[in-house]
């Protein structure tokens, strides 16, 4: 298990946004793709933090209560972001995620460039793959 590299399961084009995005691109985005968070980047890709699908909740019910609608991603992000890197194991992020972790990561590289995301859904298919080929593996070595 400890062959299986983030890199071969990230997702390599994840949604992304920007620290002036308003709430409402911010919710067209997150309606648009289903996705339930995502890395926010600078003007030379990187991360500089995280905003979810609960975040953009939290603030458009306080802005229709408030009647404002002048919130930025940059108010309601996450800065101190869980992240990994391409290299790491899928097993140990598996692991981390049990406790009670986001459900998404941003995967960055040494010099904290956005690469993509992985997320529970993506390592389930790495698990399932692993599993598959180790079955197929099993099978031919028995035919043998």
């Amino acid at each position: 298990m400890e062959s299986l590299k983030i890199e071969h399961y990230m997702n390599h084009y994840p949604v992304t946004f920007t620290a002036d995005m308003n709430m409402q691109e911010t919710t067209l985005r997150f309606l648009k793709t289903k996705q339930i968070g995502g890395p926010v980047i600078d003007v030379i890709g990187k991360l500089v933090g995280f905003v979810s699908e609960s975040d953009v909740m939290v603030k458009m019910l306080d802005s229709m209560y408030y009647n404002d609608n002048n919130a930025k991603v940059k108010d309601i992000m996450r800065k101190d972001v869980l992240s990994v890197k391409p290299y790491d194991s899928v097993l140990e992020l598996a692991q981390t995620m049990l406790e009670d972790r986001p459900k998404v990561y941003p995967v960055i590289d040494d010099d904290g460039e956005l690469l993509g995301t992985i997320c529970r859904n993506d390592v389930l298919k790495a698990f399932d793959r692993h599993m598959r080929m180790s079955l197929s593996h099993a099978k031919e070595h028995a035919a043998n």
